[in-house]
């Protein structure tokens, strides 16, 4: 049976895109049950419109405080039906109720290869840095910022003349990657978590084919 998902988003929804994509070409065994937003502008919801998921905005302005947002957040999530929840671009820190209401269900991704450059402005934190390589990184969500156990993360190289948009162009066509294979591996349920590494179950799937200069650990499978 598919995995019901819902996806809160803040931003264009690119990753979003990427994960329906995978979803409408037999991919990933789930359904997006919601897209919800916390701004009513909010591209992502105009992706999830043209395919027809459901969609609803919750405004914290509307609320009179966070934990009353965080409250209908959690509310709206478990009244679209979802069994998972995915964050593709949502800039804002979930509450403890709804972390521990979908616990080791919750994914994210982040534009950095972690535990460097969390919280915003990764891509800058790491042209400012020096590095030489920089990537991106999935992985679960628990009650510290950019913090859970990681699924898949993927490096490219950094190169001496990138500011913070040509080095994070570089990573968004892996993360386009990275998030639906890590999303497909959770609808499988092949993902599970022990301490602070997360067991990916083995597979007979043939491995994808890879641009080079890149790597992506754990390999992605074909039609990722």
């Amino acid at each position: 049976m598919s995995l019901p998902l819902a996806v809160l988003v803040s931003g264009s929804g690119s990753n979003l895109q990427a994960i329906i994509d995978r979803i409408e070409a037999g991919r990933i065994d789930a359904r997006l049950t919601a897209v919800l937003s916390d701004k009513a502008d909010a591209h992502g919801l105009v992706r999830a419109a043209k395919h027809g998921i459901p969609t609803r905005v919750l405004s914290p302005g509307g609320y009179p405080d966070r934990a009353a947002f965080d409250a209908a957040l959690l509310a709206a999530v478990r009244e679209s039906g979802a069994q998972a929840v995915v964050l593709a671009g949502f800039m804002r820190l979930l509450g403890k109720d709804f972390i521990a209401a979908y616990r080791d269900r919750i994914l994210n991704i982040h534009p950095a290869l972690l535990p460097s450059f969390p919280g915003l402005r990764a891509h800058g934190q790491a042209v400012d840095y020096g590095v030489a390589i920089s990537g991106a990184t999935v992985h679960f969500v628990d009650e510290k910022m950019d913090n859970g156990p990681i699924v898949i993360q993927a490096a490219v190289p950094a190169l001496p003349d990138d500011d913070a948009k040509s080095l994070g162009a570089r990573i968004l066509t892996l993360e386009h990657r990275i998030y639906p294979q890590a999303v497909a591996w959770l609808a499988a349920g092949r993902l599970a978590i022990d301490g602070r590494r997360t067991r990916l179950a083995p597979s007979d799937a043939p491995l994808a084919a890879m641009p080079s200069p890149c790597l992506v650990n754990p390999p992605l499978e074909e039609g990722f």
